[in-house]
C-alpha cells in the first residue's frame, strides 16, 4: 500500500481523530498513489496513524477512512459503516424512521465525501471526494439496500471541483424518481425536486427547527419567511396557527414549487404569499415603508465557505439581522440561521448580539438551534456542526 509521511509535529489533529490531512502537513509520498486510492498515513517517525483516501493536487489532500491499523478498506468496511449509520438513525427515531432523512452524513458517519438522503423509496447520493468517487460502486450498492425503488446521484456541488472531479447527476440504480417526490414531515406534506433542487432536493437538516418555529407561531398575524426556498418554514408557521406568511426568495422556480406545497396542504394565496425579490432589498423596502411583522425567519444560503470569507460574511449576517429586528413588532419573534461551517456558534451569537445592540432594542434569546440529529456532529470534527440557529423575542 502507498504511504504518506507527515512532517514532524503535524500529526496532532490525527491523534485527536480529526480526519483531514492538508498538503502542507505532508513530508513525502511513496508508491505513486492514484486519485482516491487508499494510503497509509505515517507520522514523521514512521508510526501508523490512519488509513486515508488520497487526493493529489487538492489542498485537503487526504481524508481518513479509519484510524485502526487492522481495519481494511474493503466491501465489508463500507457495509459496516452503513449498518452503523442505520442503527444510529433507528435510535434517533425510535418511533419509526421518517419519510425523509439523512442516512449518511459524510465525515460524521465515517464516510468522508459521501452523503446519502432517503426520500421514501428513493436514495439520493452525493460523491464529493476522490475517495468516495473511487468507491462509488460499493457505496451505491450499499445505498441500494435502503432504496427499494432507486438510487439517484446529485454530485453537482462545488466540492467536486475542488477535488478535480466533474459534476455528475442521474439515475444509478432502479427507476427514475418522479419530477416531484412527496413526503410527510411533522404532518406537513411536501413536494421535493431531487433532480434539480438544492442539496439533494430539500433541507432535511432543518426538520426540528421547522417544528420549533411552528410551536411559536400561534397567534402571529403577519410572518415573513426570508430565503424561503420551497416554503418549509412558511408551511410550518401556518400549521402552527399563524394567519398569513409572506415567503421571499430570488428564484421564481423554487417559489413555484413553494406554491405547489401550499396547495398540497390546503393553503391558498390569501394565507401563503410568495414574492420574488432580493431579500436584502425587500427588508430595506419594508423598513422604509414602516411595515412590521410578528415573526420573521432568516434562513440564508452559505455566506462563507472559508475562514478568509468570514469578515465579509459576518457583515452580511449582521445586516440582515439588524434589518429584521427593526421590522419586529414589540413581542415579535426572530428565528435566524447560518449554515456557514466556517462561522462557529460564538461568532454567530456575537453577530446577532451586535445587531440587537445597533437596533437599540432588548432581544431575548429563547432557543439555541442546530442541525437535526440525523445530521450528527462528530466530536472530533467541529466543522460537522455547520448549522447554527437562534430564536429570540424583541421587547
Amino acid at each position: 500500500m502507498a504511504e504518506i509521511r507527515l512532517k514532524r509535529g503535524r500529526d496532532r489533529s490525527l491523534l485527536r481523530r480529526h480526519p483531514w490531512i492538508f498538503s502542507g502537513a505532508v513530508q513525502s509520498v511513496s508508491g505513486d498513489p492514484d486519485s482516491g486510492e487508499t494510503v497509509d498515513v505515517l507520522s514523521a517517525d514512521g508510526t501508523f496513524l490512519a488509513r486515508a483516501a488520497w487526493s493529489p493536487g487538492c489542498g485537503l489532500c487526504a481524508r481518513v477512512w479509519t484510524f485502526c491499523e487492522t481495519e481494511s478498506v474493503d466491501d465489508a468496511f463500507f457495509a459496516g459503516r452503513f449498518d452503523r449509520a442505520a442503527l444510529l438513525r433507528r435510535r434517533i427515531f425510535p418511533g419509526g424512521l421518517p419519510d425523509a432523512y439523512r442516512l449518511i452524513h459524510s465525515e460524521a458517519d465515517g464516510l468522508p465525501g459521501f452523503t446519502c438522503d432517503i426520500y421514501g423509496g428513493f436514495v439520493v447520493c452525493q460523491f464529493t471526494s476522490a475517495g468516495a468517487e473511487r468507491y462509488r460502486a460499493v457505496l451505491t450498492r450499499e445505498a441500494g439496500r435502503f432504496a427499494p425503488r432507486g438510487v439517484y446521484e446529485r454530485s453537482d456541488c462545488d466540492a467536486r471541483s475542488r477535488e478535480g472531479l466533474p459534476f455528475r447527476t442521474g439515475l444509478i440504480l432502479g427507476e427514475e424518481p418522479p419530477e416531484n417526490l412527496t413526503f410527510t414531515e411533522n404532518g406537513i406534506r411536501y413536494f421535493c425536486d431531487v433532480r434539480r433542487g438544492h442539496k439533494t432536493g430539500f433541507y432535511l437538516d432543518q426538520r426540528e427547527n421547522r417544528l420549533a418555529v411552528r410551536n411559536m407561531a400561534a397567534g402571529a398575524e403577519e410572518v415573513l419567511n426570508c430565503f424561503c426556498y420551497t416554503g418549509g418554514f412558511g408551511l410550518a408557521v401556518l400549521a402552527g396557527g399563524a394567519k398569513h406568511v409572506c415567503n421571499v426568495d430570488a428564484s421564481a422556480e423554487v417559489l413555484a414549487l413553494a406554491r405547489k406545497n401550499a396547495e398540497l396542504n390546503g393553503f391558498g394565496p390569501d394565507r401563503f404569499e410568495c414574492l420574488e425579490a432580493d431579500v436584502f432589498s425587500y427588508l430595506r423596502q419594508c423598513r422604509d415603508c414602516g411595515k412590521t411583522f410578528d415573526l420573521i425567519v432568516l434562513d440564508p444560503p452559505k455566506f462563507a465557505d472559508s475562514a478568509a470569507a468570514l469578515p465579509r460574511a459576518a457583515r452580511g449576517y449582521k445586516d440582515i439581522n439588524l434589518l429584521a429586528m427593526k421590522l419586529l413588532k414589540p413581542g415579535g419573534i426572530l428565528f435566524t440561521f447560518s449554515c456557514s461551517g466556517a462561522m462557529n456558534e460564538t461568532l454567530f451569537s456575537q453577530v446577532v448580539d451586535s445587531a440587537a445592540s445597533d437596533a437599540k432594542l432588548d432581544f431575548r434569546i429563547v432557543r439555541t438551534l442546530s442541525q437535526g440529529p440525523d445530521h450528527p456532529v462528530s466530536s472530533a470534527v467541529p466543522e460537522s456542526r455547520y448549522l447554527k440557529g437562534l430564536g429570540g423575542i424583541r421587547f
